[in-house]
């Protein structure tokens, strides 16, 4: 059941609706017919098999079952996904929403180049029962490459016998990956179909293994997600809950409510990060975007300002924190879910309507033309660091003994950097759009870290009525990275970055002794080559660098604001 109370969007989404069912934009999406995004089929095409991801996958489940027994009677007690993206976010939210069956493997992801991360995972998981699971569609990914070559070589001095028989790939047919895994004799290869993009890939090999790892009923849970995608080829698009949710994102968006502000029940609250990477790296381009804004703490009614769209999912027994948001004239959608297994309706739900959304604003779901630009400025500045043995420096416009900020302004104090990077942000209540606040932190993912973050943008929050987002770097390149660098520009960048202590060397290759470059490196080149990359697009952009302590250093910069 969902319940939408739109007030002053409520025509406009009506008069989408209709649209839609006068084009009939429904039965041609399901005919896979390119011209309902574009003229020119290229990356429309070959991405359309998510549709049918739910009846395929069901003929499958049986392989992916005889593999997870084979799995638990080696005595294999644990499992690590090395991903990022599709590929990572997925996995997470099953294992945060439905925990681990007895008799199952208990699962961690691993999509943090933080060398602290990858060291943490090395400590925290004995290789001998341990599966490591390389999960990339293109097989070329670098960070999930650079995970497999790390953890293979700690496997290989650990155990006897094969290495690899403690890795499975998930990848495309014909990928390097793909082939990378036959040499090194993985346990398995899952070949996924490779007409499905990696943010629509979570009911395909790339969500369901992991997901069957864990002791999930992927059966259910497919069958589950073939309802919503029957139900949503319905072509009255008043009567298709895919094509209403996608109305209403993108007549909110059109209307300067582009802030897709997402709220959860505790049970199912990890939902939006996936559903995060989805909408910002499907619409976030071609200068316009909705900006998901997931698990923001709820403020004050009177603290939004007029940009925002509230949705909130709700699992069980009907709730309604939206009231107070209602009466104070902003729209509202509630999606509600019976019990945990309707997350997998919740996933066709979500593509449908971010496809139908993009139809509305012209723009096309399927690709990501700004996520190559951070990637080559990282590739550059790793180029550089193996010429010249390190990496490009940029001049400090301040120093301190815990900090250098990088601000493209001279100023006394981290005070006054912060008052002008925020100048005006907080009289914009008239603009067409406002702007949001990313927080964009290279540091170590950890919960202490993590809600020190979280007061941080809460308080940003609360003083300027601004939307905000929290990303762990390189994590976000590969969600939200696309919408930064690719929407209207009204974004605001605090980029933190923070010395990496210990770090772990790279091998050149799996098995190799040798290594040109360390995580350390990489992360600190992703972290450089995101900023440049933001700095060619025009977007307003801030760096701390803390020195030493970075829950110290965030904490200092909360005293700031």
């Amino acid at each position: 059941m969902s319940v939408y109370q739109l007030g002053e969007l409520e025509n406009s989404v009506e008069k989408a609706l209709a649209e839609l069912t006068q084009n009939e934009v429904v039965s041609r999406i399901w005919e896979k017919d390119h011209t309902v995004w574009r003229p020119d089929p290229q990356e429309i095409s070959n991405r359309l098999a998510w549709l049918h991801s739910p009846d395929e996958m069901l003929q499958n489940v049986d392989e992916i079952m005889t593999f997870v027994q084979d799995v638990v009677a080696a005595g294999i007690t644990h499992a690590v996904l090395l991903g990022m993206g599709g590929s990572s976010l997925a996995p997470e939210v099953f294992r945060f929403s439905f925990g681990i069956k007895e008799g199952f493997l208990d699962l961690a992801v691993l999509d943090s180049t933080h060398p602290g991360s990858v060291l943490e995972y090395a400590d925290r998981f004995d290789p001998k029962k341990t599966l490591y699971i390389v999960s990339t569609k293109s097989g070329g990914t670098v960070e999930t490459l650079s995970f497999l070559k790390y953890f293979y070589n700690l496997v290989r001095g650990d155990i006897e016998g094969v290495p690899g028989s403690h890795f499975v790939a998930i990848t495309d047919p014909d990928s390097s990956l793909s082939k990378l895994a036959e040499k090194l004799s993985f346990r398995k290869t899952f070949l996924n179909n490779p007409d499905i993009g990696g943010r629509y890939s979570v009911l395909s090999y790339f969500g369901l293994v992991p997901a069957a790892l864990i002791g999930i009923d992927i059966k259910k849970l497919l069958l589950r997600a073939r309802n919503m995608a029957n139900t949503c080829r319905e072509t009255n698009a008043t009567q298709n809950p895919g094509a209403k949710l996608g109305a209403a994102l993108s007549q909110a968006t059109l209307a300067g409510r582009n802030k897709a502000t997402l709220f959860y029940s505790d049970a199912i609250k990890f939902l939006g990060a996936w559903v995060e990477q989805l909408v910002a790296e499907s619409t976030g381009k071609e200068n316009t975007g909705v900006v998901p804004i997931d698990l923001e703490l709820q403020l004050e009614a009177s603290l939004y300002a007029k940009d925002r769209l509230f949705i909130h999912s709700v699992l069980g027994a009907s709730e309604n924190n939206l009231e107070p948001l209602q009466k104070a004239g902003h729209p509202t959608i509630t999606l509600e879910l019976n019990d945990i297994y309707d997350l997998g309706a919740e996933f066709f739900r979500w593509e449908f309507a971010t496809a139908i959304a993009c139809e509305r604003l012209k723009i096309n779901p399927f690709d990501q033309p700004d996520v190559e630009s951070a990637k080559i400025q990282a590739r550059n500045m790793m180029t550089e660091f193996l010429e010249d043995g390190k990496l490009p420096t940029e001049l400090a416009n301040l120093e301190t003994d815990s900090m250098r900020l990088y601000c493209g302004a001279d100023v006394k104090n981290l005070q006054e950097a912060l008052a002008i990077f925020f100048a005006e942000e907080d009289e914009l209540e008239t603009n067409s759009e406002r702007s949001y606040v990313a927080i964009q932190a290279y540091l170590q993912p950890n919960l202490e870290i993590y809600d020190a973050l979280q007061e941080l943008r809460h308080q940003i929050g609360a003083k300027l009525k601004l939307a905000t987002t929290i990303g762990f770097g390189p994590r976000f390149l590969h969600s939200t990275g696309q919408l930064h660098k690719g929407d209207s520009g009204s974004g605001l960048f605090l980029q933190i970055t923070s010395t990496t202590g210990d770090d772990a060397a790279i091998p050149d290759e799996p098995g190799s002794d040798s290594s040109k470059i360390s995580f350390s490196i990489l992360i600190s080149a992703q972290a450089l080559g995101d900023r440049e990359a933001l700095l060619r697009n025009n977007r307003k952009t801030i760096r701390i660098h803390i020195k030493n302590d970075a829950l110290h250093g965030i904490k200092e910069i909360q005293a700031a604001l």
